[in-house]
């Protein structure tokens, strides 16, 4: 290991092995450091990877990467009591291959995009927890470890949502509980031919189905996709429902496993994992300072995470960013300069692959997805009027006045009409 090397990636996940790709891959010298003996042994995730940005990062990666199953049913159901609503959009074909959405195992895909970095010509350094940067007048210079010092010209940090490199350097505070969830992921062992047959699929088809009602009334939803031989199955809660002591973390995700639509979904299924992780929940208001003199943030550190419930971007988000601070880095390196004004162009880069954008666009999703009523009142009406409708009650009255009667019973009209108005904000 040199005493120096031009750039410093921290954090083997999807972020930081496109950005030491990408700048390997262009001949920049670049050092891949991950705190666990293989990156993506302390990974949790709900395992769906939008292919939209990692296909023109590597053409035909679908051939090559470790995916489990290609998803082409969408499900939603709103959950309360014993009873389900649920809506489900599913394609007989691929989609195109620029819009394919795969379950991944975090596991081994995140240990064969740093084996791609590392190919590439990136330094592959594993087991090293990196607690800080060292700087100097000039800015971050490099990066400090049990003792130890590396200098670099630039760092960045893709070290996840409690990023200790973007704290250390100034970059963000301690996460607010109000700013962050909770998810908790348990993956469950069932035979192929079973997933197949159980979830209506053919070949490596594969659904990816979400929830919401799960919550004890709290903030949050829960997600089921399925894998080759597994079912993941989680939840994302609020941490305010944790302060309120409805929600306590070792049993988060037993309500959704005892409603009998998943109950029966995970028949004669064996759990063989469990993990929990910090998600964050901010948003745009949520984004630290995204650079400075000699430092860089990308991904999870940088809370580039867009929660619409109906759709959520993470790992997308997290590559596209590697990618825009690995074309930020390079231009830097041709200019010789590494000052915050140089580096000032990331932003410009992550706003052409539209991140700043959409989270302008929907920076007020997170504020409308706290609400409540959305978990209770709202899921309980649906589901009366899915009830009534075909117990008989829609062929006496018009759908329209059996949906008020449902709705008016349970929301006062201005909490109505106040939802109405932030949804139309928010989405």
């Amino acid at each position: 290991m040199s005493e120096k090397v031009q750039t410093i990636v921290v954090g083997a996940g999807p972020a930081g092995s496109a950005a030491a790709y990408v700048l390997a891959k262009t001949g920049h010298e670049v050092m891949l450091v991950d705190r666990a003996q293989k990156p993506g042994e302390k990974n949790v995730s709900g395992c769906l990877l939008n292919g939209s940005v990692l296909e023109k990062l590597i053409p035909n990666v679908w051939e090559i990467a470790p995916v489990e199953r290609h998803v082409n049913k969408h499900r939603v159901s709103f959950l309360s009591g014993d009873s389900a609503t649920t809506l489900e959009y599913s394609s007989g074909d691929r989609f195109a291959s620029d819009n394919s959405k795969y379950t991944i195992n975090r596991n081994k895909f995140d240990r064969w995009f740093s084996q791609m970095a590392e190919d590439a010509g990136a330094l592959l350094v594993e087991g090293v927890l990196v607690e800080g940067v060292i700087e100097d007048d000039h800015g971050v210079i490099g990066i400090r470890s049990d003792g130890e010092e590396v200098h670099a010209d630039v760092v960045i940090a893709a070290d996840g949502v409690n990023s200790m490199v973007a704290t250390d350097a100034g970059l963000k505070g301690i996460p607010k509980p109000s700013e962050m969830g909770l998810g908790v992921k348990e993956v469950h062992s069932l035979p192929r031919g079973t997933i197949e047959e159980r979830f209506g699929l053919e070949g490596s088809q594969g659904v990816a189905h979400s929830f919401l009602g799960c919550t004890l009334g709290e903030a949050g939803g829960g997600f089921l996709y399925t894998n080759l031989n597994t079912i993941s199955l989680g939840l994302v809660a609020h941490l305010s429902g944790f302060e309120s002591g409805r929600l306590e973390a070792p049993e988060l995700v037993a309500p959704l496993k005892s409603h009998p639509l998943v109950r029966r979904m995970l028949t004669d299924a064996e759990l063989i994992e469990y993990s929990a992780h910090l998600v964050s929940e901010a948003g745009y208001s949520g984004m630290p300072k995204l650079y400075n003199d000699g430092i860089i943030v990308i991904g999870d550190a940088a809370g580039l995470v867009l929660n619409l419930g109906y759709a959520f971007e993470g790992m997308n988000y997290a590559i596209s960013s590697g990618i825009a601070a690995a074309q930020t880095v390079r231009n830097a390196v041709s200019a010789g300069d590494f000052s915050k004004s140089q580096l000032s162009s990331y932003r410009h880069h992550l706003e052409k692959w539209g991140i700043i954008g959409n989270l302008k666009r929907f920076k007020h999703a997170p504020g409308f997805l706290s609400n409540p009523r959305l978990h209770t009142e709202y899921t309980e009406t649906i589901n009366a009027i899915a009830q009534n409708t075909f117990k008989g009650e829609g062929q006496r009255k018009k759908m329209l006045q059996l949906a008020t009667h449902e709705m008016f019973s349970r929301v006062p009209l201005p909490y109505i009409m106040k939802d109405l108005l932030e949804a139309l904000r928010a989405l």
